[in-house]
């Protein structure tokens, strides 16, 4: 079936499919757009999606395609824990409506790769949630970089230091297990800073990386991995992630530049912070900006992003920017800034560190799936 035709002024009817956590902070953004309308929901379990539908006054549907048939359903977003990314993208692709899914994309390449397929078969538009890259200061180093302030990026960095405690793990009973969640940091803390690390730097060449459960002995999972990165542009980078520092310290992702000028941020901050489950409580920043004749706006920048963070409700904010972003590449038929070819590197790239810890050895890239019973280098080290 194909994608309904919008025009200038049209109201783009969504639909959320998987009613959780995340998916209120996306309700809340649609209701705060002009052109968009939440006009219904689906979800795994009756019950939730009943509740939620009575919150935000809009029907709800068990069978997808009926909603998307019934309602008229423009955008779908995708807001099941990423390890039910697949049944309803397919179903939803076969029925016309284009995607905005929540990260990672899927735990695997074979996913991936399914739902960037099934999207393009469909001829409708794919994306990914990375609602970080609309944060002021990562668009700030992202424009600093393309505009050759730092000349070419030779050296990347990402430091993501938390911490999940066991109620966080028991909260939901796919987490911390290979065959649900399909691994640990990588997968679920980690890819927000993966896919800025990869806007900023570019395609990879070659990983060498390895993980480990450090602290963490109730979860099959890793709790902490490190990798160093080989950048096709000639640039090299280091990833250390983890949710074994108690209380949690930050995410940082930083760029140095040929000519020896860096920029970077913070992305999160915040001993408590844990997604869906509590407030952001600081404001991301340019912790490090070193630009020639631009090393003093660095406190006039953390000044006023702080000021204008403080002065919205973060969680949806970016939502919306994302979403927006999303329908202006339905109306005018181009490509959203974040992918679903977006989201794939990123699945690719913690899947090279996995296989590079099963293997010992450097992941030449690009990656394909395996189809191996070990889930592409998860349960073999």
């Amino acid at each position: 079936m194909k994608p309904h035709q919008q025009t200038s002024d049209s109201l783009y009817n969504i639909a959320i499919l998987g009613c959780g956590k995340v998916a209120h902070l996306h309700a809340k953004a649609i209701e705060n757009l002009p052109n968009s309308k939440l006009a219904g929901v689906w979800s795994r379990t009756t019950k939730t999606a009943e509740d939620f539908s009575a919150q935000y006054k809009v029907p709800f549907y068990s069978d997808i395609k009926e909603l998307i048939q019934q309602e008229k359903i423009d955008l779908v977003i995708v807001c099941t824990p990423h390890p039910f990314h697949l049944k309803p993208v397919l179903e939803a692709a076969n029925a016309g409506a284009h995607i905005l899914v929540e990260k990672p994309l899927a735990s695997t390449l074979e996913d991936s790769d399914s739902i960037i397929t099934a999207c393009k078969n469909a001829g409708v538009k794919l994306g990914v949630i990375s609602q970080r890259r609309w944060y002021e200061p990562v668009k700030r180093v992202k424009d600093a970089i393309e505009a050759g302030k730092i000349g070419r990026p030779v050296f990347g960095t990402i430091n993501m230091l938390g911490w999940r405690d066991k109620d966080y793990y028991d909260a939901d009973e796919w987490r911390g297990t290979w065959k649900m969640e399909g691994g640990g940091v990588l997968v679920n803390q980690a890819p927000h800073q993966l896919d800025i690390l990869l806007w900023f730097m570019g395609e990879i060449d070659e990983v060498y990386g390895q993980w480990k459960n450090l602290n963490h002995p109730y979860i099959e999972v890793e709790d902490t991995a490190v990798a160093i990165v080989k950048f096709k542009n000639g640039g090299i980078g280091n990833i250390i992630v983890s949710n074994s520092e108690k209380p949690g310290i930050y995410g940082k992702v930083h760029v140095h530049g040929e000519n020896g000028a860096s920029v970077g941020v913070q992305t999160d901050g915040g001993a408590m912070f844990i997604a869906g489950m509590s407030n952001i409580l600081e404001p991301p920043i340019n912790d490090v900006w070193s630009v020639p004749g631009e090393e003093k706006m660095l406190a006039k920048w953390v000044e006023e992003d702080s000021a204008h963070f403080n002065s919205i409700d973060p969680m949806v904010y970016y939502m919306e920017r994302q979403i927006e972003d999303f329908l202006q590449a339905i109306q005018n038929n181009t490509e959203p800034i974040v992918t679903g070819e977006d989201g794939r590197r990123t699945v690719e790239l913690f899947t090279a560190i996995y296989r590079s810890t099963r293997d010992n050895k450097p992941v030449k890239f690009p990656l394909q799936p395996e189809n191996k019973s070990d889930m592409d280098g998860r349960l073999k080290i």
